[in-house]
Parts: C-alpha cells; structure tokens; sequence
C-alpha cells in the first residue's frame, strides 16, 4: 500500500508509519524505500520517560534516516491512564521535546489530551480527559513549543548532531539526564538542564577562540548572557533558581567570533 501511494503521488508527499506505544516504524520498515523518515511512539506511560534512548537508535541507524517522537506524553494525559498517578504537564512536553531534539530528532510533535478529542461538556471523555478543548488549548505547554522552534532555529539548523561527550562527567540518569547537541564544526552547541542541577561543559568540542554564554529560558523563550571565556578545558554552569523538577534550562554556548543573535532571536 505504502508503495502504491509513493509511485501515485510521484512522491511529492513524505511517507512515515505511526507505531504503536514503545515502538518505532524503524523496527518493521527502516530499509524500505517508501518509508522517508522514522517515527516513534514513546507514550504516556510514565514521567521521566526517556525518549531519547529511542531517537538516538533511529539516528545510528543505516542508511541514515530522519527519526521523531511522533507521540510523546501528552499536555493534560493523566499518567500510564490513570489520574491517580497525576497528570503530564507543561514541563513533562518541555522535557520530552528537549530531549528528544537534542537526541537528533529532526522535528518534534506536541499533543494535548482534551484537544485530539475536542472534548467539550457535551462529550463523554476519552481515558479521563478533564478539560473542555477551548481552554487546553492555552494550555503553557502549547505556548512553550513555540520557544523550542524559535531557539532551534536561531542557530543553523542543518548542521546539527548529538554530542554526549559535550557533558563531562557522563549524562546522568532519570530526571536529572542532560542531553545535548551542537554543530558539527563547533560553531555553537546547547545543553538541556532538566532539573537545574549544575552541569560541567567540555568547552574544547567547540571552535574558536572565546566562547560565549547564555541560559535559555524555556517557559519564556527569554535568553540570558552569562558571560565568556577561553575555550578549553571544562567549565561547570549552575542554571538559575533552585534544582529540582519543572527548573529546567538551556545552556547555550556561541563560538563568540560567529556573532549569533540571543537564542530565540533570528538575525
């Protein structure tokens, strides 16, 4: 079938396959030819849950693909579906989206719980869904993607690639895991901080002479300068406030001879 589309359509449209939970359309489908770029469903089971794992094995796969997290925890989805457990929030989308594109996911889907259902008074809800769509649709966490898109692309895009070995010392595990990318000629690099705990940078995958410094906020979209120095060695950056969850941030480091705009901004 999948065929049959790409061969009608002269493949002027991108073809995917949507998994279930836990799985990717890598596992079935990934040497096809129809199939342009893999998705995955990481899901609504657990807080925490770590999407980057499954993006990161897409992206090491050959022949090279692009891979997103076609469903990540939803805003407003009660947790594994069950409202005693709590609800996914506005950090929850921030954390999975950061992850997942600092990972090497080349794009990134949000979803809210109340708004794929429209629920409204008048329908029954779908897996405890509790909010009437015209107001889960201003929900933070729809706002705050739009933080995301803007700091990917105020640094050039296409030349980005995961970096662990930017985190000196090892990534950490759960809540507390820092993901990170750059570009692949160090001009630029960002780290992503889940719970404001402090976190020590190899400044020497970067280029030039100087580096510059700024936290991105991502429930504003606002960016910081923290200042900028030689670059070698490691430097450790403690994000501002208290750690702990829902404080997360972005390190942005600038090879300070490009000049970028503040993240967020476009030139």
């Amino acid at each position: 079938m999948a065929a049959a589309i790409k061969g009608a359509d002269g493949g002027r449209h991108l073809i995917t396959y949507h998994p279930m939970g836990g799985r990717s359309s890598s596992e079935w489908f990934h040497e096809t030819p129809w199939l342009d770029f893999n998705m995955l469903q990481s899901g609504h089971g657990a807080k925490d849950g770590a999407n980057y794992r499954m993006i990161a094995a897409d992206y090491g796969r050959g022949p090279a693909k692009p891979v997103l997290d076609g469903e990540p925890r939803y805003e407003d989805h009660p947790v594994n579906w069950k409202p005693d457990l709590g609800w996914f929030d506005d950090y929850d989308v921030r954390q999975a989206a950061y992850w997942a594109l600092f990972a090497g996911a080349f794009g990134h889907t949000y979803g809210c719980h109340d708004v794929w259902q429209m629920l409204t008074p008048a329908r029954k809800p779908v897996s405890s869904a509790r909010t009437p769509w015209r107001e889960a649709i201003e929900l933070p966490g729809a706002w705050q993607m739009g933080h995301v898109r803007r700091l990917m692309l105020s640094r050039p895009f296409l030349s980005r690639l995961p970096d662990p070995a930017l985190v000196a010392g090892g990534q950490g595990e759960g809540a507390d895991h820092v993901e990170a990318t750059r570009d692949r000629d160090g001009a630029y690099a960002f780290v992503y901080v889940p719970t404001g705990r402090a976190v020590t940078v190899d400044l020497g995958r970067l280029s030039g002479a100087r580096v510059k410094g700024w936290w991105f906020d991502p429930r504003t979209g606002r960016a910081t300068a923290i200042g900028a120095w030689p670059r070698q060695g490691t430097r450790a950056f403690t994000p501002p406030g208290a750690a702990g969850r829902g404080n997360d941030w972005v390190l942005v480091l600038d090879d300070a001879s490009k000049r970028f705009p503040p993240p967020g901004e476009r030139r």
